[in-house]
């Protein structure tokens, strides 16, 4: 396909995108997994290789968001990856150029599931001062992570009953989908990568749903020990916590009617477990 990046309007770029559009074609493009989102490639240079995100599917984020907050947080020392540029493609789809950190995590060992739990924790931690204040967007909870949730009355029902007691903060950075698919390693450092979702939202929703994607596809010993990790820095009352696991199993739930889930052979058994463990939730549910 070429150097993509010669073809796109640049609304901000540094100077080593300069030097890959100098490089013509011998940048070289290669496969990666790839998201509901988005189009992901990985773009090779002589000496560096990065990560090219194209969001030409359904879904349109205001890639600026990212890239400008990405820049912030690696300069503050957050493991994400460094942004590099962002702009659009000559179909007008958003795009992202940020640095290549490393592949899919391949063990989740304690010592890895502490780490995540401390970094997003370090997340969670950082203030939304004036600068970050200009440019991160807040929006309505249901409306983001719920969308035409009146669809699935039962899911819906639930949600009238949570949401008014969980009194929802918007006081915090959050990611909106973190979890192991969304961390990369290379030898010991973990990073954060896939910041579609992130917005001015609810630290505890976040963490919860991470916690719940943990108890469904991991095992509750490793989801006890990211609980522990995260809770120690970050303490919840039990009730709060149970309000907010809640609504992470009732987002897995919407999102599997929507056919945005993956199934694993005993994954509808975990989730009836985490239903009938919730006294927020009926076991009609599932």
């Amino acid at each position: 396909m070429g150097n993509p990046l010669a073809t796109v309007q640049w609304s901000a770029r540094n100077e080593e995108i300069e030097e890959l559009i100098h490089q013509g074609e011998s940048v070289t493009v290669h496969e990666m997994a790839q998201g509901f989102e988005a189009e992901v490639k990985e773009l090779r240079s002589a000496n560096a290789s990065f990560v090219w995100k194209v969001w030409n599917k359904q879904s349109k984020p205001r890639v600026d968001v990212q890239y400008h907050l990405l820049q912030i947080l690696a300069e503050r020392g957050i493991a994400v990856s460094r942004p590099l540029g962002w702009g659009k493609d000559a179909d007008c789809n958003p795009v992202l150029l940020t640095t290549f950190d490393g592949t899919s995590i391949r063990k989740a060992d304690p010592k890895k599931i502490t780490e995540l739990a401390k970094l997003l924790s370090a997340i969670h931690r950082i203030g939304i001062e004036t600068e970050i204040d200009s440019f991160l967007p807040s929006y309505e909870f249901k409306s983001y992570f719920f969308a035409e949730a009146e669809q699935y009355e039962p899911i819906d029902q639930a949600l009238h009953a949570i949401l008014p007691q969980a009194g929802l903060r918007r006081d915090a950075i959050i990611h909106g989908d973190y979890h192991l698919n969304n961390i990369v390693e290379n030898g010991e450092r973990l990073t954060v990568i896939d910041w579609t979702n992130v917005q001015r939202g609810d630290a505890r929703y976040d963490f919860a749903w991470s916690l719940v994607l943990m108890r469904i596809y991991l095992s509750e010993r490793n989801a006890a020990l990211f609980r522990s990790a995260y809770l120690e820095e970050n303490p919840m009352e039990r009730e709060e916590l149970e309000a907010f696991e809640a609504l992470g199993i009732l987002r897995w739930l919407f999102l599997m009617k929507r056919g945005g889930t993956f199934r694993k052979a005993d994954t509808i058994k975990r989730v009836k477990g985490l239903i009938q463990g919730n006294g927020w939730l009926d076991p009609s549910l599932l």
